[in-house]
């Protein structure tokens, strides 16, 4: 019986450690939001592989042109 309550007791103080570090964090720090952008290169968007004959694996042409689309 004394071995399970040591059991119980350790338990209950690694818990308690756990609760007062999520504590603490809550309480000390702030967090400061700001935004992140990541490039992307044109050949990764466009499929090309940058081999010259276009080896590498095949992927499908993307329907890109720099023309504005025009109403019917």
């Amino acid at each position: 019986m004394p071995t399970l309550f040591r059991l119980l007791i350790t338990l209950l103080f690694l818990a308690g450690l756990a609760y007062a570090g999520m504590f603490a964090l809550v309480t000390f720090v702030e967090v400061r939001p700001k935004e992140v952008t990541q490039r992307i290169p044109t050949r990764d968007l466009l499929g090309e592989t940058g081999a010259p004959g276009g080896g590498g694996t095949i992927l499908p042409q993307p329907n890109v042109t720099s023309a504005p689309a025009t109403e019917e």
